[in-house]
């Protein structure tokens, strides 16, 4: 992978911290994603007109990887329901880089060098490492965190194989963005009603902030997967955690302990690693 793909993948992760940090710490959480996902559809029906299609044989990655992330969406919600960002978001990121280098091992026989592998290797560690400080991780925190990490593998996987068969990455990103927007508001309206969509400016105007960053951060992690291997693709993107801690300390006030901190170099580290070994 070369490093300017590895520098986008970096500002990806911050981007993702960033939107992660914002819906933890809202009040309605389930309410900030579906308006995320809202602004997300907006963005995409406006510019699907302007991009390529994307061939036919990756439509079925793209009805299968939007319903992987509505299921995503809702293991999230109820994950920050459980736990602080700082333990839950570490277990969710943490298992996806494996998950990804083993399911891009199989179904696209991509086997990392030694260096890649070792990076992204302690890019898991490292983030594992960052949720537990002493502290007892209750089951349901666990089973939501883990189960979210899995649908993080099973979409990035499934984005990995699309983009390659689509023929047009931009035209890909849009088109499965698009019908994940969509799919977010029909499940709100299920679980809760429409009457609760439509709040106050500055809360809508937020929460689609953040819809908008998390479609620019993804969008740029699907143009790398097209480019170079999926595996350490992920790992770098899952950087992220360092800067959800930092986030969290700064904004939400979670302890920054000495453990962490260490486990976050840990992260940088391997990220290191998987940008020399392009």
């Amino acid at each position: 992978m070369s490093i300017g793909i590895s520098l986008i993948v970096l500002v990806a992760a911050v981007l993702h911290a960033s939107w992660n940090a914002l819906l933890r710490g809202g009040g309605d959480r389930l309410w900030s994603m579906t308006v995320m996902c809202i602004s997300i559809a907006v963005a995409c029906a406006l510019m699907a007109p302007f991009l390529p299609v994307p061939a036919r044989a990756s439509w079925g990655c793209v009805a299968l990887s939007a319903l992987l992330h509505t299921g995503y969406n809702l293991f999230l919600v109820r994950t920050y329901r459980e736990g602080d960002l700082g333990q839950t978001y570490p277990i969710a990121r943490g298992a996806s880089p494996l998950l990804v280098s083993l399911g891009a091992a199989i179904f696209a026989r991509e086997l990392p060098d030694v260096l890649s592998l070792t990076g992204v290797l302690l890019v898991s560690g490292g983030i594992v490492a960052l949720a537990f400080q002493g502290r007892a991780i209750g089951r349901k925190t666990l089973l939501f965190a883990l189960g979210t990490g899995c649908f993080i593998g099973a979409y990035s996987v499934t984005d990995g194989l699309g983009v390659r068969l689509s023929g047009a990455p931009l035209g890909y990103t849009v088109w499965m963005c698009l019908s994940w927007g969509l799919l977010a508001p029909a499940s709100y309206i299920m679980l809760r009603d429409a009457r609760t969509l439509v709040r106050g400016r500055q809360e809508m105007l937020v929460a689609a902030g953040g819809g908008l960053a998390s479609l620019l951060a993804y969008g740029i992690v699907i143009f790398a997967m097209a480019r170079g291997a999926m595996g350490p693709v992920s790992a770098l993107r899952e950087t992220s955690v360092v800067f959800a801690a930092v986030i969290g300390r700064i904004f939400l006030r979670e302890r920054l302990s000495r453990y962490r901190i260490t486990a976050c170099l840990v992260v940088a580290t391997g990220a290191i690693l998987i940008g020399h070994a392009g």
